[in-house]
């Protein structure tokens, strides 16, 4: 299978900025000042590791004194999404852990007044209220985030530097990028509301959404979680503004107006390749000239990928599995990133399945993709995976003689 990382961002960048979200010198100097004062080594709060469009911490709970005999707390790990119209709208605050109380302290952030140091201002919060939360006193550093940026980072001084960093970082990522990009670029604008460039029928799909799920809270019937409810309407904003959709390279319709589960037609692909030729015999014969991808997310959502699989047609090659799903590494737990976002994971299909020289399967019975025979596939792919670190054609007859069945059928 394929394995790209559709972040645009290369690998994590510890302690460095490397590319990816585009919010700007401002932002840049409020995550080199943040790691100045809490580094990898802080006994309270420590930044793991950051990039523009992402930040990874974790908070030190108090070890037990010596000889007290159980090993202390793991740290907990937070994650904080950083959009690119930052600080005009807030990051977005994921923590590893089920406890109500902890996802409270993280809606709490919300509230915080937009300043210009919003994410300083955030992080202040959250660290005082996760003191209070485990009974530890306060940390006198926590005063540090009062203090106006250092003026040697104002992200001019650095940047040449920090240039030749991202350089390095993308590395062996740019041949793999080289035929699209993975991620749009946007414009940066302080005064850019989330709803900007979002055509009137969507930002009417996103009030739908947000008034179902009022009504759900009030009947008490809500499905997912917080987190990933946020998360969720954070991807599908994103996607109704960037150019693929609007050039109508693919189009997204939630299935019975659940966040959680969409349907994904790919409506343009590589005009060069056999699919192409392909689709357009399809809309002869059929009248359908589109790939129906259908996509599942789960309650834990940023941290597991989605569910995807090829509802219609059936195709040969392009690393479809049986009942169509899908052998791309960066699907599965091991090659997935919360990072991540929906849009480039779509792009990434479209051209995985144009690289693998997918073909329609045409007079196929049209029964074989669904969603059991998907998951079972899946289930075998991810195996595969942690046996062999990839998934390849080449190794087909040998994984059909250890597993007892084709699962490209």
């Amino acid at each position: 299978g394929e394995r790209r990382d559709p972040s645009g961002a290369g690998q994590e960048a510890d302690g460095g900025g490397g590319p990816g979200g585009g919010a700007g010198p401002g932002l840049k100097a409020e995550l080199k000042f943040l790691e100045s004062i809490f580094d990898k080594d802080h006994e309270r709060f420590r930044i793991v590791s950051w990039k523009l469009d992402e930040l990874h911490c974790q908070f030190v709970l108090l070890p037990p004194p010596p000889g007290s005999g159980p090993q202390p707390p793991p740290p907990l790990t937070i994650h904080c999404n950083i959009t690119e119209s930052y600080p005009s709208s807030s990051p977005i605050w994921f923590v590893e852990s089920d406890d109500p109380n902890l996802t409270s302290v993280l809606e709490r952030l919300e509230d915080i007044k937009k300043s210009n140091t919003l994410l300083l201002q955030q992080l202040k919060r959250l660290i005082c209220d996760l003191c209070r939360l485990y009974n530890l006193p306060q940390h006198p550093d926590v005063e540090m985030l009062d203090q106006p940026l250092p003026a040697g980072q104002n992200g001019t001084t650095e940047e040449v530097t920090s240039e030749e960093e991202e350089e390095e970082d993308m590395g062996e990522d740019i041949e793999d990028l080289d035929h699209y990009d993975m991620k749009e670029e946007e414009p940066v604008d302080g005064k850019k509301s989330e709803d900007e460039g979002i055509e009137k029928e969507n930002l009417a799909i996103l009030e739908k959404i947000r008034k179902n799920q009022r009504q759900d809270h009030l009947n008490g019937a809500v499905s997912g979680s917080v987190q990933a409810s946020d998360r969720l309407m954070k991807e599908l904003r994103d996607i109704y503004r960037s150019q693929s959709y609007k050039t109508g390279i693919y189009s997204v319709e939630l299935v019975n107006d659940s966040l959680y589960e969409w349907h994904v037609k790919l409506l343009k692909v590589d005009p060069d390749s056999p699919l192409h030729s392909d689709l357009q015999v399809l809309k002869e014969k059929e009248g359908v000239e589109y790939i129906l991808l259908n996509f599942s997310f789960k309650d834990n959502f940023p941290f597991d990928p989605p569910f995807v699989r090829v509802v219609s047609p059936v195709l040969t090659g392009g690393y479809v599995l049986g009942g169509g799903a899908l052998c791309m590494e960066l699907l599965t737990k091991q090659g997935w990133s919360s990072a991540y976002s929906i849009e480039s994971v779509i792009m990434q299909i479209n051209a995985t399945l144009v690289k693998g020289k997918a073909r329609v399967q045409f007079g196929a019975n049209k029964n074989q993709y669904n969603l059991a025979r998907a998951q079972q596939s899946y289930k075998s792919l991810v195996q595969i995976h942690e046996k062999n670190g990839k998934c390849s054609l080449y190794f087909r007859p040998r994984l059909h003689s250890i597993l007892g069945f084709d699962i490209w059928q």
